[in-house]
């Protein structure tokens, strides 16, 4: 099952207490249940997939190609459809729904989500220029990125050269990022350090993709205090 993903709210920032006296900060997410509206075979589109619906939506905001749609699936219409492949279609039925249980034994999720959006912003603060002197006959253009060309040959600024424009509003990935707590009853789950995206995002959560073999947080706690209890018990 954890080859699907799910669909969840940036609801804000917190941190998490700990018995030795460690304070952890994390990114709490709204996670609701995502229904299985579709399920995608291999003579259909040449690959297996599941689609999921998240969120609800009025009626009257639908189009009536996606009204038809919902109606000819028997399900009540989804805000979001979100496409997953998977090896396997078995364990998957259209009308299923899935939760924060999927992530019940995955320790590392990989998030993505868009950047909160800057407006256009000069090169000093869109890729950290250090911007021209301050005197010696530099007038007026302190803060400007300096020369964008060459010469006559090749007479023209070269694509993706680092110049000011439209800063944030990007989706970006951070992988391997943990799962401190995670809240059943409201559909809570908290994750270790921050997110991209201003609150109310929506953020794309999925099995982290890269195996990895390091320690969680609680981990570590609970390896401490057996070497304190032994080191008492030597005492």
């Amino acid at each position: 099952m954890s080859e699907i993903g799910l669909i969840g709210k940036k609801i804000g920032m917190s941190r998490q207490f700990y018995k030795t006296g460690q304070s952890v900060p994390v990114t709490v997410l709204k996670v609701e249940k995502g229904r299985v509206v579709q399920l995608i075979n291999k003579d259909k589109r040449g690959y297996d997939a599941v689609q999921l619906g998240f969120g609800k939506i009025k009626n009257s905001k639908l189009t009536k190609s996606m009204k038809g749609y919902f109606s000819k699936k028997n399900t009540e219409p989804r805000k979001i459809l979100k496409e997953f492949r998977v090896n396997n279609l078995d364990g998957y039925k259209e009308g299923n729904e899935f939760g924060i249980e999927i992530f019940k034994d995955t320790k590392f999720l990989d998030v993505k989500s868009k950047t909160i959006g800057k407006g256009f912003a000069g090169a000093m603060k869109r890729h950290n220029f250090g911007g021209l002197r301050a005197s010696h006959g530099v007038s007026i253009s302190h803060r400007a990125h300096g020369s964008t060309g060459q010469n006559q040959d090749p007479g023209k600024v070269f694509k993706g050269k680092k110049m000011a424009g439209h800063m944030g509003d990007k989706l970006r990935s951070i992988q391997n990022l943990e799962i401190v707590k995670t809240d059943l009853d409201n559909e809570l789950i908290y994750l270790k350090g921050s997110i991209p995206g201003s609150k109310n995002s929506e953020v794309l959560l999925k099995k982290a993709v890269k195996n990895i073999n390091k320690l969680t947080i609680k981990e570590k706690i609970e390896i401490f205090e057996k070497s304190k209890k032994n080191k008492d018990k030597k005492k």
